[in-house]
């Protein structure tokens, strides 16, 4: 618990140091003037959406694929525009609000290399009554920097110098084109579903997709009906994971920097072919494999469960989705034989859908599941805590970090991944992970959009949007309040699991998680919550190997689990044999 932040003039200092300053010294010269437009070559009609501008100090890669909030973050800036016109100019100035620097006089000197971008917004009629602006997805899963449709420039080398007057101009005149779907396979399937009910609350079709991977001897064995394991996670382009043959003898290895693994492409597509070699073992349980595809106007996938400005994602997928799968696929179609896994955002999602939904579904298995106690919302505990961008402190002034190593070294801060969410899109449009955490979990303003749970320049902690996130969405607190209706229905179904060194801090809630559980009686939970000894995010249950291979082995990893399960819970008269074939 931090403790109240003790003196009205520090905490002034904080919002008057987060405002976009004007450069108002003449005497130093002033800061570049940044034009921008798009050419009537690529568009005839005008548009809205978020422009942005971006430096980089190297051309590696296009600004536009250099853009973070970690140690190699470059410049980006960022404004909204509506009917923005063919050939007209929109003006970068020291007005502007950017990441890393507020505005584009703290720009250092030298060179760069300086993109725009025209993230692309389509206007939506809700069931609500209210009119929204969004982007939406078309095939890419919410990646604002290579969404089809959207309007770029080629990027350009200036040179920046104080002290000078600086135009520069910049014309997008680039489209990023369509991407084409998977194609079907003999073992994986796609399928793609219009929902009434999210085409009922967004106002226009909307649609659902998965990526389904068949079982070995699905066409010999028509009498037979499988299980079906749903893998929660972000946007799948195809299903991962799965290769039919060896890895490519010509590929060049390539390192990671987020495991320090030289040839880890190669290791990738070594996994994915053992698991096609496990897949089709006589031994291993034939089951239905579903990825999920449920991107929304916000995020690459709408966290799974309904909510007041997203929509009933939760009851799309579990009563429209779902169904139309086994039935088409020849699952089993009862809550018994439906098994939930993921981690992350995966992680989540499977936890949440089971706590949601318990009947519908048999067991899940949540690995470093982003915060399922807001008590612990990564750092902040959103009841308590009255900023949650600084630390409390009568004469020092301590950023609450964001992200760390497993020796706990901070790359960066909460307060700058949401400045660089701000600067990508107000009213939680940016598409990343805090302002879909918004999109998701808060209610509905009076404009459309998700109400703000912290102020986003300042990080000033609403509290009453709080009690609304608690009250719907805290998973721990969901389940303390509930238990005498849910324990019942989840005895033996919660499976947790997290590394106690994870970058973003997720531990910290599943220790709080852990201990209700262990605390429930009449029934107790009989489930797990393990942890891995200084793992990262995201580890899975795996002791025995790194991080960087267990992480492609969750489409077998929880098998002999799922299989015991089944054994302990299936009721009287369940099928446990047409699908046990070798």
């Amino acid at each position: 618990m931090k403790p109240r932040i003790a003196f009205p003039f520090l905490f002034a200092v904080i919002l008057v140091s987060c405002q976009p300053k004007t450069n108002t010294d003449t005497t130093t010269g002033t800061v570049p003037i940044i034009k921008v437009s798009f050419s009537d070559s690529v568009s005839s009609e005008s548009l809205d959406g978020r422009l942005l501008l971006m430096f980089a100090s190297d051309e590696t890669k296009e600004p536009r694929f250099q853009i973070s909030a970690g140690l190699n973050a470059q410049p980006i800036y960022g404004m909204d525009v509506e009917g923005m016109q063919p050939n007209q100019r929109k003006t970068f100035d020291n007005s502007i609000f950017g990441f890393p620097y507020a505005n584009l006089a703290e720009l250092p000197e030298g060179e760069y290399y300086v993109q725009a971008l025209l993230h692309v917004y389509e206007t939506f009629e809700l069931s609500t009554g209210h009119t929204v602006k969004l982007p939406m997805d078309n095939g890419e899963g919410q990646q604002w920097n290579r969404s089809p449709g959207n309007l770029y420039s080629k990027p350009i080398k200036v040179e920046i110098k104080k002290g000078e007057i600086q135009h520069i101009e910049l014309v997008m005149n680039e489209v990023i084109p369509p991407i084409e779907e998977p194609e079907d396979t003999e073992w994986i399937k796609h399928i793609k579903i219009k929902s009434e009910k999210l085409s009922e609350f967004w106002g226009r079709d909307m649609y659902l997709g998965a990526h389904i991977l068949l079982p070995k001897g699905f066409e010999e064995h028509p009498e037979a009906k499988y299980p079906l394991m749903i893998f929660h996670g972000h946007f799948p382009s195809d299903f991962g994971g799965f290769r039919t043959t060896p890895p490519d003898p010509n590929m060049e290895p390539d390192y990671s920097a987020r495991f320090d693994v030289e040839g880890y492409n190669i290791i990738q597509q070594q996994e994915a072919y053992d698991f096609y070699k496990r897949w089709n073992e006589p031994d291993f349980p034939r089951f239905l494999i579903i990825e999920i595809q449920h991107p929304t106007p916000y995020y690459d996938d709408s966290y799974a469960v309904n909510s007041a400005s997203q929509g009933p994602y939760g009851d799309a997928i579990t009563h429209e989705l779902i169904p139309y799968i086994e039935k088409e696929f020849r699952g089993m179609g009862e809550g018994w034989s439906r098994f939930l896994y993921g981690g992350s955002t995966g992680g989540w999602e499977a936890l949440a859908v089971q706590v949601k939904y318990p009947d519908e579904y048999n067991g899940c298995f949540a690995a470093c599941p982003d915060p399922i106690d807001f008590r612990a919302y990564c750092l902040t505990d959103i009841y308590k805590d009255k900023n949650a961008y600084y630390y409390p402190s009568e004469h020092k002034l301590t950023e609450v970090p964001g992200h760390r190593d497993y020796l706990g070294h901070v790359q960066n801060s909460t307060r700058e991944y949401n400045h660089l969410e701000l600067v990508l899109g107000t009213k939680s449009r940016s598409g990343q992970q805090w302002d879909i955490w918004e999109a998701t979990y808060s209610p509905q303003g009076e404009d459309g959009y998700p109400v703000r749970l912290w102020d986003k320049m300042t990080g000033e902690i609403n509290h009453e949007v709080a009690e609304y996130w608690k009250e719907n969405y805290d998973l721990r607190y969901i389940l303390e309040r509930d238990w005498d209706k849910l324990g019942d229905k989840l005895k033996g179904k919660i499976h947790i699991y997290c590394g106690d060194m994870d970058n973003y801090y997720l531990n910290n809630a599943v220790y709080l998680m852990e201990d209700f559980l262990e605390s429930t009686t009449d029934p107790y939970y009989a489930g797990e919550v393990d942890y891995g000894d200084r793992a990262e995010h995201c580890w899975n249950g795996d002791h025995e190997n790194p991080n960087h291979i267990s992480r492609l082995r969750y489409n077998s990893m929880y098998v002999p689990k799922i299989m015991k399960r089944i054994m302990e819970s299936a009721p009287q008269g369940a099928d446990l044999t047409s699908w046990r074939y070798q």
